[in-house]
This record gives C-alpha cells, structure tokens and sequence, in this order.
C-alpha cells in the first residue's frame, strides 16, 4: 500500500511541474489540464484493458489480504478468549 501512496505522490507532483511548465508557457489553465491528461485519453481498447486489469489485480489482491489479516486477528482473538474462558471455569 506505501508502494501504491508513493507512486501516487510522485505521479501528482509530476502533473503540477507539468502543468507548472505549460502556464509558465503561456497555455491556460484548461489546456494544460488537457495536456496533463491527453495520454489516457490517446489510449486504445486494449491498451485500457491492461491498464484497468491491472488495477483490477491490484485492489482484489488488497481485499484478499485485508480480508485474510482481518479473519486471523479474529480467529486469534477467540482462540485467546477461549483459553481464558476455560481457564476461569476450571480455577
């Protein structure tokens, strides 16, 4: 998840120097937020069939860990419970 925040980070700061560099230009605001965006909208079917497959992988591989470590801490919680349930009964 730091890998993904990280890699959304520098892409943003990438934009604003981009966006930066086309009103230091001379473009106005909306051309340069074309200019910054222009290549996801140049890409073809396949192209955005990888891009959101990827994405796809990426946020079910999240869900599955989130949804593994949160059934762990659960079954650990009640295996802890239990013991001390059993330990209180036979005191």
């Amino acid at each position: 998840m730091k890998i993904m925040a990280i890699s959304l980070l520098i892409m943003g700061c990438l934009m604003a120097f981009s966006l930066g560099i086309d009103i230091f230009q001379g473009f106005d605001v909306s051309q340069a937020l074309y200019n910054a965006v222009s290549p996801f909208r140049v890409m073809e079917v396949a192209e955005l069939f990888v891009l959101f497959f990827f994405l796809f992988l990426f946020f079910a591989k999240s869900f599955y860990l989130f949804i593994k470590k949160r059934k762990g801490r659960r079954r650990n919680n009640m295996n802890v419970a239990h013991r001390f349930g059993s330990f209180r009964l036979f005191q």
